[in-house]
């Protein structure tokens, strides 16, 4: 998992995409934001959720980056707020151990 860490701490991004998800990455709440785009039942753990995110944000970046008319600004932030809210609680769970 350090590998995931990683490769998100290495992620570029506009500064602008990034402030707004640091600002809404304190109020994510785990049950509530990753069912709504996990869909629901059991979700998954921290690790495998965060592989899930990212490849959901790739297809959002390259959107955006094409100019694709079904680009949403709100759903890239709200991908964006579950990534840090799951690195947050994988890297709990890593110092715990």
């Amino acid at each position: 998992m350090h590998d995931l860490l990683g490769i998100l701490a290495n992620l570029r991004r506009p500064r602008l995409l990034i402030r707004a998800a640091r600002a809404g990455a304190p109020d994510y709440r785990r049950d509530q934001h990753l069912k709504r785009h996990m869909g629901y039942g059991r979700l998954p753990r921290s690790g495998p959720a965060l592989m899930h995110l990212m490849e959901m944000e790739t297809q959002l970046d390259s959107q955006r980056r094409s100019g694709d008319a079904a680009y949403s600004l709100v759903r890239h932030v709200d991908i964006l707020i579950a990534m840090m809210g799951e690195a947050r609680l994988l890297r709990a769970s890593q110092t715990e151990l």
